[in-house]
């Protein structure tokens, strides 16, 4: 079954984007049509054009979704839109040592989509920053099997 999957990013310093770039070249060479939209021109309305996401986000700060992320979050969580017919994945990038806000942008949203209906499809995939692997390299390993043994079984079922 082929996937069409929007990959939407939130980045401060560009990592999460050169990821979703991996992960969109990963996708399409497997045989998945994957578009790429970056998180700070997004509202809700994102979501009207398609069932099946992939969040890519870096977390900044005190465990915080990068600035470019901040409008699209607060739009999702205030608005609080129905999105039950969205099926979503997430690769969220962070730095253990940072302990108590590991990864956590990326689990802002998941956890948000959650409350909204979203269905989130397996495990998010984690990063860390001091592991001293590349991101693009695991999250690209990572993504054609997530697409093929959970997300798509799930939208076909659906």
């Amino acid at each position: 079954m082929t996937v069409d999957i929007t990959i939407l990013v939130g980045t401060m310093t560009g990592t999460a984007e050169i990821v979703a770039e991996e992960v969109q070249a990963a996708l399409e060479a497997a045989g998945h049509s994957a578009a790429i939209a970056a998180m700070d021109s997004l509202d809700a309305h994102v979501f009207d054009r398609g069932s099946a996401f992939l969040i890519v986000t870096s977390t900044y700060g005190a465990g915080d979704v990068p600035d470019n992320a901040q409008s699209f979050f607060a739009a999702i969580e205030g608005g609080r839109p129905a999105l039950s017919h969205v099926s979503f994945g997430v690769i969220a990038l962070g730095d253990r040592t940072y302990k108590g806000t590991y990864c956590e942008g990326g689990l802002k949203f998941g956890r948000l989509l959650s409350e909204l209906g979203a269905r989130r499809i397996g495990e998010p995939m984690l990063h860390d920053a001091s592991a001293g692997t590349m991101p693009e390299e695991i999250a690209a390993e990572w993504v054609v099997g997530w697409v093929e043994d959970h997300l798509a079984p799930a939208l076909k079922a659906a």
